[in-house]
């Protein structure tokens, strides 16, 4: 299950919070994981995963926008974090 939470900063922007609970990602793991072409399972062929894209391409999105996205995982869930900006 996932779930995705939305509230307004202080300052007027927005966070935007998507929590997994699934297998953790290993602290290594999660400072290259926004890399393009970056797999987590890097023994999973190209028709069963998918191209390494998703999370660069979601991280050029947001920074394009002014804005940051995080990850942290522990054995219990795992949160991306996306902060962005006041129009």
């Amino acid at each position: 299950m996932i779930t995705i939470e939305a509230r307004r900063l202080g300052n007027g922007g927005v966070r935007v919070r998507f929590i997994n609970q699934g297998d953790p990602i290993p602290e290594p793991k999660l400072k290259v994981i926004f890399e393009k072409f970056y797999r987590l399972d890097a023994a999973r062929a190209t028709n069963r995963g998918g191209a390494g894209l998703g999370l660069a391409i979601a991280k050029e999105i947001v920074c394009a926008h002014g804005g940051t996205i995080a990850c942290e995982s522990t054995p219990e869930h795992t949160v991306f974090t996306i902060e962005l900006p006041a129009a």
